[in-house]
């Protein structure tokens, strides 16, 4: 099945702390069905300092976050949405922005 969120995807937060932040992919875990976006859901962490570790002390990185609490954003109109797929008339298929339904 294609996937569908991939790194690199402009995504939009659509629930939690980070709600209508966007961001992009940096990470997929399908198995699990989590990413992590750049800039996204930011946590602390205090590490010890050890050989070969970059730096130590109080540092701020990405954690994942649901795959479903976030939809792909369309590079070239900028709408978000669920992502469906199109079979071109070559026979590619490429993935589109279903729109969301007005409530």
């Amino acid at each position: 099945m294609a996937q569908r969120i991939r790194r690199g995807d402009q995504v939009k937060v659509i629930s939690g702390k980070d709600r209508g932040k966007q961001g992009e992919v940096a990470r997929v875990f399908l198995k699990k069905g989590l990413v992590v976006v750049e800039g996204i859901n930011l946590v602390t962490r205090h590490v010890k300092q050890r050989p070969g570790m970059a730096q130590a002390g109080i540092i701020h990185q990405e954690a994942p976050i649901q795959i479903s609490n976030v939809e792909y954003v369309d590079p070239e109109t900028g709408e978000s949405g669920r992502v469906g797929f199109r079979i071109l008339e070559d026979g590619t298929k490429v993935r589109v922005v279903r729109n969301k339904r007005e409530s």
